[in-house]
């Protein structure tokens, strides 16, 4: 943990800054004894924030001596083969940018540990390393190259060879630290920065600088022979803001609430790694970029430190005190480090060391910097090609997974065709009778005739609901003599409720018709009957019109979906054959480049002749002179 000297309060008065051992003192104040810091309210301490760590560092601290108590030896591990992350943490304006780039009279951890590498790289005489770098930025949740502008928007992807990776990034080999320091300077003008009331130069994305060292033995005795591959991390992390303090508004406030979700997320994965093996539950690396990118850093395979960076003002208290939990948390986190060797042909080094092993002992002698530039320059092209191979390789499999959604949607489309094929056509049918018997039953049809039998009454009058003398015309003698005498006051009767009861089938198709229908009635009914029949018959015709063409609407979209597919195979192979050329032609490129070297190899053979012949004849010169020196008297 690493406070940053307090700030001058512009009233003196209202300084609310409290630091043990300087300041003005408040009522609240953080209080340093050697490894632990405890709140202290009135010179009492508070209960429950006292916290002990490995190291606590006050303002007076540089970063060379936090580089060397806790990044160095981590950097040592990263040569010998150790993969190793180191990151700072902390609440904006806490100091974590100047803890991890420095200044120019106080550099700091980054460009320290890229001087540190290749010093130790040089002090391995028996070793020989390849070295290559990427930085890489996480501005609201998006992945963007820092080194390459317009790359953005990076993917992620995971792989048993590579494990987690950003596809696309570019990576530069590099074989001093001097390279490194530019392409920083290059990357930190293409990095996001704002300014807030805490900051005048916040930072408002989460950077990722990485080193993958490579290395091997110098003198192999076969192929076979172990190659050791380590990452390294440095991860300068945005601070976690409050828009109160921060006044943050419009972009500077969708900044922030991304910063503060991807250090939540961070903080969720430290507690689930805090906790006991058999109380530990899902550990949510995927929520976040930034813990996928760091998944092997955080409870991996990997030594990681972190710097914790606090503010001492008694107005930040609450968020020192949750960056102080943070760092409790965390130490309680284990790693498994190991070293990582290989024994395959999937490191970068062991592919071109054949090629130029002989070329790099000869130039060992001699201070040649074209020929080792030009060396330089032949990895990086050869690096650059594999990544174009891996993304020529990615892009074949979405275009084999389009093809393959497109064969499943014919699929389905045929599937539908036949079963839309099923349907019953009018054509089908030789005559109207075989129609009639699939036809709906018309309702409204009425009977052929009614026939009522008296069998089924009685004979006598007073008991037949029916007179004998039932006429065509009702009268009021009639309506007496059914209803026997009573007359019915319709100003009395009251009216029930719609209720209406479900007819029965007998009641809707039988229709009662006087026992003598005349005949005009009859025609005009059956004429009725036959305009029914006559328009559900054109009804059945429309459609099976509508069917047939919604048919061949279908039949145009399977035609259609085949000539899509059929164009698509062709684009595929078109491209297929235009990938297969673009290799054909770095292959090409490849041979001329290794024609070049075999010439330097010829010209410096002729050159080493040179100077050994020269040589032969200046040491005979040397002799010459010195046995004529002692002949002279």
């Amino acid at each position: 943990v690493r406070f940053r000297p307090p700030k001058p309060s512009v009233d003196a008065d209202a300084d609310s800054s409290s630091f043990s051992g300087g300041g003005a003192v408040g009522n609240r104040e953080w209080r340093i004894d050697d490894s632990g810091i405890s709140l202290l309210h009135r010179a009492v301490p508070v209960p429950g924030t006292s916290f002990v760590f490995d190291h606590v560092f006050n303002e007076s601290v540089t970063n060379a001596r936090i580089y060397g108590l806790l990044v160095r030896s981590l950097i040592r591990a990263a040569v010998d083969g150790f993969n190793g992350t180191a990151f700072a943490y902390g609440q904006t304006s806490s100091g974590k940018t100047f803890t991890m780039n420095g200044s120019g009279a106080d550099p700091g951890i980054i460009p320290l540990a890229v001087r540190d590498i290749f010093d130790t790289a040089a002090e391995a005489a028996d070793r020989v390393f390849l070295i290559r770098v990427s930085y890489m930025e996480i501005y609201n949740e998006e992945i963007n190259d820092l080194l390459t502008l317009g790359s953005e928007k990076l993917p992620i992807h995971e792989s048993l060879e590579r494990g987690v990776y950003v596809s696309g990034l570019r990576e530069e080999i590099v074989n001093n630290a001097e390279q490194v320091l530019q392409l920083l300077e290059l990357g930190e003008a293409n990095r996001h920065f704002g300014e807030t009331n805490m900051n005048v130069r916040s930072s408002r994305s989460h950077t990722i600088f990485r080193m993958v060292i490579e290395s091997s033995a110098k003198h192999q005795t076969n192929s076979g022979d172990a190659i050791r591959v380590s990452i390294l991390n440095l991860v300068d992390l945005a601070g976690s803001e409050r828009i109160p303090k921060t006044g943050a508004d419009g972009v500077r406030l969708k900044e922030g609430k991304h910063i503060n979700k991807s250090l939540m997320i961070l903080g969720n994965v430290i507690n689930k790694l805090s906790e006991n093996g058999k109380q530990r539950g899902h550990i949510p690396y995927r929520d976040s970029k930034l813990t996928r990118i760091l998944q092997s850093a955080l409870g991996g395979n990997a030594k990681t430190s972190i710097i914790c960076t606090a503010a001492p003002e008694e107005i930040h208290i609450e968020e020192t005190r949750g960056t102080l939990q943070f760092a409790s948390r965390a130490k309680c986190v284990s790693n498994c480090a190991q070293v990582n060797e290989i024994l395959t042909d999937a490191a970068l080094l062991k592919r071109q060391k054949l090629e130029i092993e002989e070329l790099r002992k000869k130039l060992q002698g001699s201070h040649s910097e074209d020929l080792e530039q030009l060396i330089l320059k032949q990895r990086n092209d050869m690096h650059k090609s594999e990544l174009e191979r891996d993304r020529l390789a990615m892009e074949l499999e979405e275009e084999r997974r389009l093809r393959e959604t497109l064969e499943h949607r014919l699929a389905k489309q045929k599937m539908s065709q036949n079963h839309n094929n099923t349907d019953i056509s009018v054509e089908q049918f030789a005559d109207s009778s075989q129609l009639d018997v699939l036809k709906t039953p018309d309702s409204k049809r009425t009977p052929d005739g009614f026939v009522a039998s008296r069998s089924h009454y009685l004979k006598d009058a007073e008991f037949c609901p029916i007179p004998e003398n039932l006429g065509s015309v009702a009268d009021e003698d009639l309506w007496m003599q059914l209803n026997k005498g009573c007359i019915t006051d319709l100003d009395m009767l009251e009216m029930t409720s719609d209720f209406k009861c479900p007819p029965s089938p007998e009641d809707t198709t039988a229709v009662v018709v006087p026992l003598e229908e005349p005949i005009d009635v009859r025609c005009l009914r059956l004429e009725t009957a036959c305009s029914s029949d006559r328009q559900q018959l054109e009804d059945s015709k429309a459609r099976c019109t509508t069917l047939e063409k919604e048919l061949e609407l279908l039949k145009e979209e399977n035609s259609s979906l085949r000539q899509e597919l059929s164009k698509s195979k062709h684009d595929t192979d078109h491209e297929k054959e235009g990938l297969l050329k673009e290799l054909e032609t770095e292959k090409y490129k490849m041979e001329e480049l290794k024609q070049d070297i075999r010439l330097f190899r010829q010209a410096f053979s002729q050159r080493q002749g040179h100077l050994t012949s020269l040589y032969t004849k200046s040491k005979a010169i040397v002799e010459n002179c010195k046995a004529s020196r002692v002949a002279l008297p």
